[in-house]
């Protein structure tokens, strides 16, 4: 199992880091609310852990396309039944959130990383409350936001742009109190991005590293394969999503966002055997 540490390190060393998808919401795209009931949602956390996730992302908000945004005490109502047993399998977990208070609730049932799709922008309490706390951040870049970021995105150079926006990030970040070396940054695929732009940022994850932080890429089951590939839903994107996950390591990324943690390990762990024999 991989520590906050190693985590943090992993740009360094190369380990491959997986992070297990937890959506403890009615509507998620990828698996249409299974695992909102509490019980649900530790059984299929123990699951990914006994798969081998070296991290638990769980959020209590649908990020899809087109979604509405959840109060905060919404999401810590969904949220209070499972992350004490959660923080209790033994792995980091992350609370995937915008929200100061719900990532205070969070810290407090034990999480460790604040996964903010906005990179701090919606709610200007939450960079100093991971500065007081000691949190690990993920900082993601989205063009709008989930209710109209598919509407029509524009960008003159995509890899160029989502790297300036998350450089300055990480100096809000620092700004804040958030040391660098407590910081990762995500590309966002699938938030305000065409086809032509998610395989302009996967093919160009490299250029993210000039950044010096670790990299988290999180293409599983997005409908950016189904493009390419043909119509499939998301329970068959899986070839897609291993496909996108094995290209960014080998080109800088070490953190990936999945909802198989399985095939993810073992492809990841194939991949790097090859690369260092």
């Amino acid at each position: 199992m991989a520590t906050l540490d190693d985590i943090l390190s992993s740009h360094r060393t190369g380990r491959p880091i997986v992070m297990g998808v937890l959506n403890v919401t009615p509507d998620s795209f990828s698996d249409g609310g299974r695992f909102f009931a509490p019980g649900a949602a530790v059984a299929h956390g123990r699951t990914m852990v006994e798969a081998g996730a070296d991290v638990l992302d769980a959020g209590a908000e649908s990020t899809r396309p087109g979604s509405e945004r959840v109060s905060p005490d919404e999401q810590i109502r969904r949220l209070e039944a499972i992350l004490p047993a959660l923080v209790g399998l033994g792995v980091p977990v992350s609370i995937d959130t915008t929200s100061a208070a719900v990532a205070a609730f969070a810290l407090d049932a034990g999480a460790a990383i604040i996964n903010d799709v906005s990179a701090g922008r919606d709610d200007p309490a939450l960079l100093p409350l991971a500065a007081r706390r000691g949190a690990a951040v993920i900082l993601m870049h989205m063009l709008g936001r989930p209710r109209d970021m598919q509407a029509a995105p524009r960008y003159d150079d995509v890899v160029v742009e989502v790297r300036d926006f998350l450089a300055d990030r990480l100096d809000a970040a620092v700004a804040a109190g958030v040391p660098r070396g407590r910081c990762i940054v995500d590309p966002g695929i699938g938030f305000g991005k065409t086809l032509e732009h998610n395989l302009a940022l996967l093919a160009g994850i490299d250029a993210l590293a000039a950044l010096g932080v670790p990299i988290l890429v999180g293409p599983s089951r997005k409908r950016f394969i189904s493009a390419v590939v043909g119509d499939t839903g998301p329970d068959q994107r899986l070839g897609g999503t291993l496909a996108a996950v094995c290209a960014t390591y080998l080109k800088g990324a070490t953190l990936f966002r999945v909802h198989d943690v399985a095939p993810a390990r073992q492809a990841l762990a194939v991949l790097r055997a090859i690369v260092e024999a």
